[in-house]
């Protein structure tokens, strides 16, 4: 038997080899496999499982850009914005944590070190100028998201995103503030939801003004933790550019506490006031009545939230009288002394025109016509222009044209072609009434008289200032010559004799020579129903004549009492003496001009 297990167990002894090579192979493959795999996985990484992984770890905040500044002409500013940051946390994480790592620098390297909740507790509190207690309730807790301090600043953040405390972040907000508050509220305009322009500068520069966003990018873990070494990057944000405007603010202030003034007294709807530079076309005021302060614009009503002076066209009146006078001397049809025989009412084409105060027949000059604003007068010098010429002229002097001064919902008004006009409209036009334009369309006419013919576009837009202190200045629009010199020269002797031998001695201002139109029109009812609702009074003109340097007009809608008791000339001598005041303009040297408003 013995002798038989031996045999047994020799012959058997090869299989098991066998079967224990076969395992050992087996096992090999296996690791070939998973090796292979590993080495797919982690070398190779097909199908992107690492990046999709890295993906899922990063966290991103976002780093708001500072808007840009508005500035007045000086550098004031009207509006500007400060960045801040709510600091928030999730106190269910932060609670769970009583140990972190973060990287620090240590003894000048770079270093992994575990930091105690207390320790990050009392790190953060001093960051933010708090209490530690206050601190460790603000992160203690059931709620996912709450506000541990609100407005930190910018380099309070960075200390405090550097502790790297678990599950506290920050949000980056940004604060717009008016230090002007209702000083050229109205043209700086406001944000919506703090963020958007809803109205003025704020609304049409606002891809120049905010800037591009920055972000920060790292590495969380899956308990929430930012891991320390892992991945960090840090893009910038690149700040909005500040708009630089031609607006003086404290002459902007004087105009808007003399419209309002004005106005108030006279119980007018609203009031505007102008004043430009007619050598550059600068506008260095435009002061509306009611003016919105950006910061709370909820306190006025919305129609006073806009800047009239370019919005709200009306019939201008008499003032257009200025146009007919240079078109009739441009032409060769006339000049300042043509003399008229004018009755008490003028019938032409079945259509009869009579004067705001009643006269005989009179001999007049045409300086005369404009000196005493008769539309008797005005029609029949002015129907020696074609009718075709009257509506070119209109459209020379910018009548029909909106400026673009960058300020939003700017009208152009109306000019109807003139073979669309009624029998009377074509003579009416003479003297402001059938059209209808804005006060920066009127004050852009005479800015062309001032300045020798040449039209210059209105300016608001001066420059713009990148975060570097780099100064773009806006180039100025193309000129044109819309009159002769010589034309120019005339007209300005009939708008200084308006002054000095006219109605319009109110006007007058002691030491500069001064010249000016009155112009008064009937205002259409705003119910949509056909008829007029009170008038429209205005006056505009130019300082010193000698050289005219400013144009100022101002407006008043719908003023109560008896309209021929009614004069801007004291606010117009205010504003623009202030202007001339605030410029160092030197006082007038020559003599003025006095021609003749009756034919000898």
């Amino acid at each position: 038997m013995a002798q038989k297990t031996g045999k047994a167990l020799a012959v058997k002894a090869p299989n098991a080899t066998k079967r224990l090579r076969l395992g050992l192979s087996i096992m090999l493959a296996l690791l070939l496999v998973v090796g292979g795999k590993l080495f797919l996985v982690q070398g190779l990484d097909v199908g992107g499982i690492a990046e999709a992984a890295l993906d899922k770890r990063m966290t991103q905040t976002t780093l708001p850009a500072e808007r840009g500044s508005i500035l007045d002409s000086n550098g004031t500013v009207l509006a500007n914005s400060v960045i801040r940051y709510d600091i928030v946390v999730d106190q269910v994480l932060n609670t769970a944590t009583e140990n972190f790592r973060r990287l620090d620098t240590v003894d000048g390297e770079p270093k992994l070190v575990t930091v105690s909740r207390d320790q990050g507790i009392n790190e953060l509190a001093t960051a933010l100028g708090m209490e530690p207690a206050a601190v460790r309730e603000a992160l203690t807790g059931d709620k996912k998201y709450y506000v541990v301090a609100k407005e930190v600043k910018p380099e309070d953040e960075d200390r405090i995103s550097q502790l790297q405390i678990p599950g506290l972040v920050s949000q980056g907000v940004s604060k717009r503030v008016y230090p002007n508050g209702s000083v050229a509220g109205g043209i700086v305009g406001f944000l919506q939801d703090g963020t958007t322009g809803q109205a003025g500068i704020e609304q049409t520069q606002d891809g120049l003004l905010k800037g591009t966003d920055g972000k920060r990018l790292y590495e969380e873990g899956a308990d929430g933790l930012r891991i320390p070494v892992g991945f960090d990057e840090l893009t910038p944000p690149e700040d909005g550019k500040d708009v630089k405007l031609t607006l003086n603010s404290d002459l902007q202030y004087f105009a808007q506490q003399a419209i309002q003034s004005q106005s108030d007294k006279l119980g007018a709807e609203w009031g505007v006031i102008i004043v430009m530079d007619a050598k550059t076309g600068n506008l260095v005021a435009m002061a509306d009545t009611n003016a919105p302060d950006p910061n709370n614009p909820g306190l006025v009503a919305a129609k006073d939230r806009g800047v009239r002076s370019v919005t709200a066209a009306y019939e201008p009146g008499s003032v257009q009288k200025m146009i007919t006078a240079a078109a009739l001397i441009d032409e060769g049809k006339a000049n300042p002394l043509s003399e008229y025989t004018l009755p008490p009412s003028y019938t032409v084409d079945g259509q009869t025109f009579t004067d705001s105060f009643s006269h005989g027949t009179e001999e007049r000059t045409l300086a005369g016509i404009l000196g005493y604003s008769m539309n008797t007068g005005t029609v029949m010098a002015g129907q020696q222009l074609s009718k075709d010429q009257r509506y070119d002229w209109l459209k020379k002097f910018g009548i029909g044209e909106a400026p673009d001064i960058g300020l939003p919902a700017t009208a152009s008004g109306i000019l109807t072609p003139a073979d669309q006009w009624d029998g009377r409209q074509e003579y009416t036009v003479l003297f402001g009434q059938g059209v209808s334009q804005s006060t920066l369309q009127t004050v852009r006419a005479f800015q062309t008289i001032a300045n020798n013919g040449v039209m210059l576009q209105p300016r608001l837009i001066d420059s713009y200032v990148s975060p570097d202190g780099t100064e773009e200045k806006v180039p100025a629009e193309p000129s044109r010559q819309v009159v002769s010199n010589n034309t120019a020269q005339q007209v300005q002797d009939i708008l200084e004799s308006a002054v000095t031998e006219g109605q319009i001695k109110d006007a007058g201002i002691d030491g500069y020579r001064v010249g000016a139109k009155t112009g008064t029109s009937e205002s259409p009812c705003d119910d949509g129903k056909s008829g007029y609702c009170g008038y429209t009074a205005s006056m505009v003109g130019m300082a010193p004549m000698d050289d005219p340097r400013f144009i100022v007009e101002v407006v008043l809608q719908r003023p109560k009492g008896s309209i021929y008791g009614i004069t801007n000339g004291p606010v117009f001598r205010s504003v623009m003496s202030q202007a001339l005041r605030t410029y160092n303009v030197q006082p007038s040297t020559g003599e003025p001009a006095r021609l003749p408003q009756f034919a000898k």
